[in-house]
């Protein structure tokens, strides 16, 4: 029926073109952005997957500084302790030397001098072993825990090691100790072989203890990578599959143009039935 009201074909026309339009709006959006999924009006139920993922992933980003700020600050504490432990080498030395009866006062003096000096380095090496405002090896220091999950429910932690004068691991050597007489000296010897016994034992405790941070580290990275990966799958567009997409859209706009072209001149032949 030809009518000069209603143009049935136009309205079909119209309706596949505003169809196409909204097709290549989308595939143009996709090339633009990289994404299949870029919000949630594109697909509510995958955006929804992606931010939870995408939420996990700066969750572990924050665990991966934790830990490596954890690292460093047991690296930090086992370089002063490897220190302190060559220093206790040296001390012991200075004592069995002053110890040795057969020397003379002069000579018991200047080794008391050095083993002194060694002693109060020790102590400045503690109170220099800071990372980031944070020692381990100070008296009382406090332990140090690192994130080890996204959520903040899971923890390491790496015991303190008291290496200062008199503590706990040196509590045979204490900020006055000194080798001045031979019988003080033969006493030092055994309090310096203990203290660096212990000081060693808190070495290898700190050790242990930055390999859990590298090797929580090492799985953090790579379950990061492996949900960006996984974010990727679901929200990423396939660029090939877009371009060829927007090629044949591109066509398909032209032909309905022509098409609703057509539709809109047919009401014009009724003219002819008046002629």
């Amino acid at each position: 029926m030809l009518s000069v009201n209603t143009n049935t074909g136009a309205m079909i026309a119209l309706q596949y073109l505003n169809t196409t339009q909204g097709q290549m709006s989308q595939t143009q959006s996709a090339i633009s952005t990289g994404l299949k999924v870029a919000s949630a009006k594109d697909d509510g139920a995958t955006y929804a997957i992606a931010q939870n993922m995408r939420g996990d992933v700066a969750g572990y980003q924050s665990v991966s500084d934790s830990l490596n700020r954890g690292i460093s600050a047991v690296d930090t504490a086992m370089s002063a302790g490897q220190s302190i432990s060559d220093l206790l080498i040296q001390m012991k030395a200075k004592a069995l030397s002053a110890a040795d009866k057969s020397i003379d006062t002069a000579s018991r003096a200047a080794l008391n001098n050095d083993f002194t000096a060694l002693r109060d380095q020790i102590q400045s090496i503690v109170d220099n072993a800071s990372f980031n405002g944070f020692n381990l090896i100070k008296s009382s220091a406090s332990d140090i825990t690192a994130l080890a999950s996204s959520d903040g429910s899971k923890k390491i932690t790496v015991a303190a090691q008291d290496l200062s004068l008199g503590g706990t691991n040196m509590s045979g050597i204490g900020s006055t100790g000194n080798v001045s007489s031979q019988t003080s000296a033969s006493s030092m010897v055994a309090s310096v072989q203990t203290a660096l016994t212990n000081v060693n034992k808190a070495l290898a405790s700190l050790s242990s203890g930055a390999k859990k941070y590298s090797i929580q580290l090492d799985f953090t990275s790579k379950l990061s990578d492996t949900l960006t990966s996984g974010i990727g799958n679901l929200v990423d567009a396939d660029m090939a599959e877009e371009s060829a997409k927007l090629t044949a859209l591109q066509t398909k706009q032209q032909l309905g143009v022509q098409a609703l072209s057509i539709a809109n001149s047919s009401p014009s032949t009724i003219l002819s039935l008046f002629q």
